[in-house]
């Protein structure tokens, strides 16, 4: 076993060897676990214990967000700070508000989908320890990974190996840390 590793690479042939794999890992009182996989597995990923927030949730909360500063914004600004009345218009002229609210509220949607995307998936993330495991780059054709990471309160190397062993992986390989 290598001094400082980042964790332990189990290779799996088939989705369902990987979803039973993270289950029994669970059971068997691992944490810190990482599935790769070249398609969604979503028995998996509840395995994992990963819950999303919808994302409409997010991109709904900063149009709103997005839309009352620029409503209020304009508001402030043609209504208390320089009030021009021009041609008999009211001060407080709502519908010419609309475009522009309606406009900074899709782009306030849309900017933190994007930051949403980002930041759940973890990037940008140009290196992952894992992709130094040989055989790895196969985890986005046709093979599927359970990574136990050394973080993992119960991880002691010869115990983890011979647990991810005793799962039927086709491999099991140490991830350095680099």
């Amino acid at each position: 076993m290598a001094a400082v590793l980042f964790g332990l690479a189990a290779e799996f042939d088939t989705p369902e060897r990987l979803v039973q794999a993270v289950e029994r890992a669970r059971e068997a009182g691992y944490t810190k676990l990482e599935a790769f996989s070249p398609f969604p597995l979503k028995q998996a990923a509840d395995g994992l214990g990963e819950r999303a927030l919808p994302l409409f949730v997010i991109a709904a909360g900063a149009a709103l967000v997005g839309a009352s500063i620029q409503y209020g914004a304009q508001f402030y600004l043609n209504a208390v700070d320089y009030p021009l009345n021009v041609g008999g218009r009211p001060l407080h002229s709502w519908p010419a508000f609309i475009p522009a609210t309606l406009i900074v509220a899709i782009l306030w949607a849309g900017v933190a989908t994007l930051l949403t995307f980002l930041f759940r998936a973890g990037l940008p993330r140009l290196h992952h320890p894992v992709f130094a495991v040989p055989g790895f780059e196969r985890a986005s054709e046709d093979r599927f990974f359970l990574v136990i990471e050394h973080g993992d309160p119960q991880f002691e190397p010869q115990r983890c190996a011979a647990f991810l062993e005793s799962l039927g992986p086709s491999t099991v390989r140490e991830v350095p840390a680099s």
